[in-house]
């Protein structure tokens, strides 16, 4: 195995302007004149020599960008390419192959492991430049809708439609995915999956624009972790796949966002308005969501007969005699308090 890549020079990396690109080859002259010519424009260049060197270089650089030998001995470029697709934390790092290999099965192959481009030796720097520049620019704009996702609370993850792979998520959505799923990339929540191919399944592309078009903006999809609520929208389709799927559903890579939003406001205000204690505010909460004693006392890990005592000194302090009159008059004085809960 290659040394760790040192900690102090990621450090130093992160300090440094402009985009980083990983430069993976065998032969130290094509190395060396890629180096030159993209530090002249202002890249910060990391560079491997082999295929270990290369995915141990991703892990620690967090490169924009890679441009991938295809042929090296040993582990070869393919199997890089797809060590580095499998992996969320590299998944969303676009691949260029340079390759003197001109034949379309090797071509494809190159596309199937995962790359999004390819360059063919002997290398022109030029062309080289050119090519990195287009796939700079959407991984540029992706890396900042990510990160503005998460300054406003929200959470993001991308999933393949086809395969149904979480190909990348923000930190906050791999916590919240954990929470309320249990589940870790690149797995996707089986409700998740189910939720985004229902969607697609209502829109068609058209065969000869690719434009996508839909009847109605997709239903968004909840999941409920006690007070807590997580939602989900289908934001964009961010590329992947160009043909459509099934019966013309587009197919492709989808960016998903998440919001999660706590009820935990709306029980203090509650206890507060009709001098509840914390658990009779909690009780007085499920009630108003529409959940029975035998629920309520589930969610709240108290026995029925507990929760029907904590009901009977509701309905005094609100000077009602049944559930439903004290549910109408809670949830009155919430929406007061909270003009858009979504209870």
């Amino acid at each position: 195995m290659p040394p760790p890549f040192p900690s102090a020079v990621a450090a130093l990396l992160d300090q440094q302007p402009g985009d980083r690109v990983l430069l993976v080859d065998d032969v130290p002259d094509n190395l060396s004149l890629l180096h030159d010519a993209l530090d002249e424009h202002g890249y910060t260049v990391l560079a491997a020599t082999s295929g270990e060197a290369a995915l141990a270089c991703a892990q620690q650089g967090r490169p924009d960008i890679v441009l991938l030998d295809a042929m090296m001995p040993g582990m070869d470029g393919f199997e890089v390419a797809r060590r580095l697709k499998s992996d969320p934390s590299t998944a969303h790092i676009p691949i260029v192959f340079m390759t003197g290999l001109t034949e379309t099965e090797h071509l494809v192959a190159a596309l199937q492991a995962g790359g999004v481009d390819y360059v063919t030796k002997p290398l022109d720097p030029r062309a080289v430049l050119a090519r990195m520049q287009v796939h700079l620019q959407g991984a540029r704009q992706a890396r900042q809708t990510r990160q503005a996702l998460d300054a406003f609370g929200y959470a993001s993850i991308a999933v393949r439609a086809s395969s149904g792979r979480l190909l990348w998520q923000t930190p906050l959505a791999r916590e919240l995915l954990q929470l309320y799923y249990g589940t870790v990339a690149p797995q996707t929540p089986a409700p998740v999956l189910a939720w985004l191919r229902a969607c697609l399944a209502e829109m068609t592309t058209n065969a000869a624009t690719g434009e996508i078009t839909q009847a109605q903006e997709p239903p968004r999809l909840s999941a409920e972790l006690g007070a807590r609520r997580l939602s989900f929208r289908l934001h964009h389709c961010i590329g992947g796949e160009d043909a459509p799927g099934l019966g013309g559903a587009p197919a492709g890579d989808w960016l998903i966002v998440m919001r999660e939003v706590s009820d935990a406001a709306v029980i203090r205000s509650l206890g507060l308005a009709f001098s509840l204690t914390a658990r009779e505010a909690e009780v007085l909460y499920w009630v108003v969501k529409g959940k029975i004693n035998r629920d309520i006392g589930e969610i709240l890990g108290a026995s029925p007969a507990t929760v029907k005592k904590h009901l009977e000194r509701i309905h005094a302090k609100l000077g009602v005699e049944t559930r439903t009159a004290a549910a109408a008059m809670a949830l009155m004085r919430v929406r007061e308090m909270h003009p858009q809960w979504e209870g």
